[in-house]
């Protein structure tokens, strides 16, 4: 590391954007394939007057007309829409907010043929459960994953403890499963929720519906690839996972690709995309209902609640970057127009890092570690730039509070 950067390739000059809560130690890319424990990565950047690229996309989505964006998406139906009554699009989603609204606009609205596809979560909570079935409610068929459990559990346990990151082998599951399925469907539009220029990454191509096939496809060889910072060929021989097991984790070939002609869309680049409204739009025209109880770590009842996991993948994401559940939260609802940037300061010192001890034992307990070890990898997974321990106590070096 040079003088500039620290651990995870951080920037050791902490910024806070000047619109939202969002800090300049927020990575792009949660779930790279290639990703190592210490890997550079790249992070959120910062424009004119230190505003961060996700506030300064949500200025000019104001100017965007958002009429002939539309007219682009009726286009797009039409172009893939099937007259004979097979699936004409793929929706991927497990009955969140976001993925309800797509669906179920698609279906109602544009009246197009979807097949939702879901990979499920690790360890279902009560309330995600409840929206699952709502999720199935919907009148459109799905296609959940038939991942082998046991593999799961072992990669979601060495991601936990190689890079601090449970969540990884979720999100790199997720990512490459709805192309295998479109593919077997012979469905040739894949329709995504948020483009990444929602998050204020990948600006060049903010205004391109299209995500990449790079980001779904991989020139690599398989024995280049990483899953939980581990390299395929090591989880086969040291760990003894089988390749047939580990194969639904990796992305869709190139050749796969170029043979089926699939395109991948984001609806929000058609869509004014509004985190907020999403949610009342789900509650109002699905089965979609809010969590009973505030979310630990937020202030929020209804963002990412279906899996237990959750709970631990916003506390690590804490450690590791000195945001937690709260930040995502208040950054999104500020652009939103619901809270004020104050108001999200005060929500975050109040709420931001909390344990998370609700479903604490239930993670521990599926990943087969002690209370003593993830003590030990929640604390040497802390940035030194972003943490000082004072009288037994760890403080954040730099809270945006101050």
């Amino acid at each position: 590391m040079n003088k500039f950067f620290g651990k995870y390739g951080l920037p050791l000059k902490v910024q806070f954007c000047k619109h939202c809560t969002r800090s300049n130690q927020r990575p792009h890319n949660l779930g790279e394939f290639n990703q190592k424990a210490n890997m550079k990565k790249k992070y959120v950047a910062f424009g004119r007057k230190g505003i961060c690229d996700a506030c300064l996309y949500f200025f000019e989505k104001q100017r965007i007309n958002w009429k002939k964006r539309e007219k682009k998406l009726e286009i797009l139906c039409n172009k893939f829409r099937k007259k004979n009554g097979e699936y004409d699009v793929l929706v991927p989603g497990s009955g969140g907010k976001d993925s309800f609204f797509v669906a179920h606009q698609l279906k109602n609205k544009y009246r197009m043929n979807p097949l939702l596809v879901t990979w499920k979560p690790a360890l279902y909570t009560d309330i995600g459960i409840k929206n699952f079935k709502s999720w199935l409610n919907l009148g459109i068929p799905n296609v959940v994953d038939k991942r082998d459990s046991k593999t799961h559990r072992i990669l979601t346990k060495l991601a936990f403890l190689k890079l601090c990151h449970p969540f990884q082998p979720f999100i790199i599951g997720q990512k490459n499963f709805a192309p295998k399925v479109a593919a077997k469907y012979k469905i040739k539009l894949i329709m995504y929720g948020e483009g990444y220029a929602e998050f204020g990454m990948d600006k060049k191509k903010k205004s391109n519906p299209k995500m990449s096939k790079n980001y779904y496809t991989s020139k690599k060889n398989i024995s280049d690839l990483y899953i939980s910072g581990f390299k395929i060929e090591e989880l086969v021989k040291r760990y003894k996972l089988e390749m047939k097991n580990l194969r639904t984790y990796l992305p869709l070939e190139e050749k796969e690709f170029k043979k089926n002609k699939i395109e991948y869309h984001n609806f929000s680049y058609y869509k004014k995309w509004n985190f907020h409204d999403n949610y009342y739009y789900a509650v109002e025209n699905t089965g979609f209902k809010p969590n009973f109880e505030r979310l630990e770590g937020s202030y929020d009842k209804y963002a990412s609640m279906d899996d237990k996991l959750d709970w631990l993948h916003f506390y690590t994401f804490f450690i590791k970057f000195g945001m937690g559940r709260t930040s995502a939260a208040t950054d999104q609802e500020i652009r939103s127009g619901v809270i004020t940037r104050d108001e999200g300061v005060r929500l975050v010192k109040r709420f931001d890092g909390e344990f998370p001890k609700k479903y604490l034992k239930d993670c521990l307990n599926y990943m087969g570690i002690s209370k003593k070890t993830f003590n030990q990898v929640i604390d040497r997974s802390r940035p030194k730039h972003l943490w000082v321990k004072k009288n037994g106590k760890w403080l954040l070096r730099h809270p945006i509070w101050k």
